[in-house]
């Protein structure tokens, strides 16, 4: 069902259009390498990605600093593997992770051509958890940071989604009506509910087709946004 009425289009960034997954996977391996690290990478990246999850849940509840999220999601996936690091390597590897992280540039598949589909027909804008220095560089290195009228950090709005504090910001910053508006992204809970509590549509990018209740609107690739908007 073609969703009408809409001008502006709200994106979330990581795990959304950049892949976040893949790009950091990548990362991990260019700093390891760097530092004679030897580990089962593989097996390390298998245990991160869920510890990861958990923290920024943490951060995003206002439970953690930024300095916990980046250090403590580092030496709780270290515990796990089992590969013993001193303190100082940790936070010498928090400072590079979060360092090279934006010079990978993959994006999901189908992101590139949903943008041009997308931008002739709406404005354009991201709202993100992630921090200004990291989001900018993702935006800038991937290339396309040109589709976005503007881009809303927690930094900036000084809250998180799933406040509405973030997706009020957005709305004032893009000049955007709620009822003319609509937010996508991969998370129920920040994305999804977040923009709904705060009335605003919604789409959620289900792409490992998790349950989700019948009334949410979901994609599990980018180009079905072409059946919706």
């Amino acid at each position: 069902m073609r969703i009408t009425d809409k001008k502006a289009v709200f994106f979330d960034l990581d795990h959304t259009l950049w892949d976040f997954e893949k790009n950091s996977a990548i990362t991990f391996r260019t700093i390891f390498d760097k530092h004679g690290l030897d580990l089962d990478h593989e097996r390390f990246i298998e245990l991160y990605v869920p510890i990861n999850e958990n923290y920024w849940k943490l951060f995003r509840d206002g439970l953690i600093t930024q300095h916990e999220l980046r250090y403590g999601r580092l030496s709780e996936a270290f515990r796990q593997v089992g590969y013993e690091v001193s303190d100082e390597l940790l936070h010498t590897l928090a400072a590079e992770y979060i360092r090279h992280l934006p010079e990978s540039n993959h994006l999901f598949e189908g992101a590139i051509e949903i943008l041009d589909y997308l931008k002739p027909k709406y404005s354009l804008h991201i709202i993100t958890n992630g921090f200004h220095e990291v989001q900018a560089g993702k935006l800038r290195n991937s290339n396309i940071e040109h589709y976005f009228e503007t881009v809303t950090n927690s930094d900036m709005a000084g809250c998180k989604k799933p406040h509405a504090g973030i997706f009020e910001f957005a709305l004032k910053a893009a000049n955007a009506e709620k009822c003319h508006s609509i937010m996508i992204g991969d998370c129920i809970e920040a994305d999804v509910q977040g923009a709904l509590d705060c009335g605003i549509d919604a789409i959620y990018f289900n792409e490992f087709r998790k349950d989700a209740h019948p009334s949410v609107t979901q994609v599990h690739h980018l180009l079905e946004l072409k059946n919706l908007l």
